[in-house]
């Protein structure tokens, strides 16, 4: 099992690659259905991201005590 910390890094680079890919797909070919899935799974990433991280801290004050 992989740990929160690393889980929540690969969500964040999955939320950066699909804002980029939105930002690109927007500038080329105007606000269509793809870019707004785009952003719905950045947004979706993003979240994902900052709960592991949480959790990963949680955990972390756990283990201190």
């Amino acid at each position: 099992m992989r740990s929160p910390l690393f889980s929540s890094f690969v969500y964040l680079v999955l939320g950066v690659v699909f804002t980029v890919f939105a930002v690109q797909q927007v500038t080329m070919n105007d606000w269509n259905f793809f870019a707004y899935l785009l952003i719905i799974l950045a947004t979706f990433d993003f979240g994902a991201s900052f709960r592991l991280f949480s959790l990963h801290l949680k955990l972390k004050k756990q283990q201190k005590k």
